[in-house]
């Protein structure tokens, strides 16, 4: 019997459906990595600008709540967070929603963004309890879509932000450095941990530049097995913003490893695979690879 035109219409449309479904499965984060696209309203701050944000109640959040690990992966107690803590932690994003932070200088503006992606990071996981990964928290816009962070979550001088906009059209383009990878958390094993302390405006170069050498110099950063360079899937998504190729990365690799690390990527021009672990960054949770 054939078919009708419109059979073989909707037929395609699964098909097509399908194969989209599969590629993305097959490559996995890699395909949908978001480029830095600047946001040029974000651009706006004032060099002048004396003023500062307060992020004692994040502070006092962390100090409660994170656990560094004999492993060296920080994780966080999602399951123990109280409702008045819970709500304290609202209670703070809804204050960085009020601050003006186009009127700060860069360095204040560069702690205000970095803080707000991870309190609201942590919102989220909170509000969607109980999941394995945070990339189950499936409340982004789109058939496709992994995770929330394209759902537009936080209001920012009027305008409506995704964890996405914060990281990828602010702070990646703003301010074109590296290590702001390694500021960011997604709550998960594979990432760099959440620091101990909120960024601040005097420290958030010294900051990053320690959360660099310590992502770097653990295995879920960098790490050989059978003699292969495996270094974070981090480094291979965001190529662009370490050199843009694999030499590029194993330069920057370079400036932040210790010393033992540094004389065995010597003669490395690149590396040989990557891994990232997404098991959410709860207590009990163990990452994939042998420490």
């Amino acid at each position: 019997m054939s078919q009708s035109p419109k059979t073989r219409s909707v037929q395609r449309v699964f098909i097509r459906a399908a194969v989209i479904a599969l590629f993305l499965l097959v490559t996995g984060p890699a395909a949908a990595a978001p480029s830095a696209e600047l946001w040029p309203r974000w651009q706006a701050h004032d060099p002048d600008a004396t003023r500062t944000v307060d992020h004692s109640a994040w502070g006092a959040f962390l100090a409660r709540y994170r656990e560094p690990g004999p492993d060296g992966i920080a994780r966080l107690d999602y399951a123990g967070v109280s409702e008045a803590h819970r709500r304290r932690l609202q209670g703070y994003i809804e204050e960085l929603e009020r601050v003006a932070i186009s009127e700060y200088d860069r360095d204040e503006q560069l702690a205000y963004w970095l803080n707000l992606y991870n309190a609201v990071t942590v919102e989220v996981v909170l509000a969607h309890p109980p999941v394995d990964s945070i990339r189950d928290i499936d409340i982004s816009p789109g058939w496709f879509s992994d995770g929330p962070w394209g759902a537009e979550l936080v209001e920012v001088e009027g305008e409506a932000l995704t964890l996405n906009d914060i990281e990828h059209r602010i702070l990646r383009p703003v301010w074109q450095d590296p290590r702001i990878h390694y500021g960011v958390n997604c709550a998960s094993l594979g990432c760099p941990n959440l620091l101990a302390d909120p960024f601040t405006a005097d420290r958030v170069d010294q900051q990053l530049t320690a959360a660099a050498r310590a992502y770097v110099n653990h295995p879920r950063g960098v790490g050989f097995n059978d003699g292969e360079l495996i270094v974070s899937s981090i480094y291979h998504w965001f190529r662009a913003d370490f050199g843009d190729s694999e030499a590029g990365v194993i330069r920057h690799l370079r400036r932040y490893a210790g010393d033992q690390l540094r004389s065995r990527l010597a003669d490395r021009s690149g590396y040989d695979d990557h891994r990232y672990d997404w098991s959410l960054n709860a207590p009990g949770n163990q990452p994939d690879y042998a420490q």
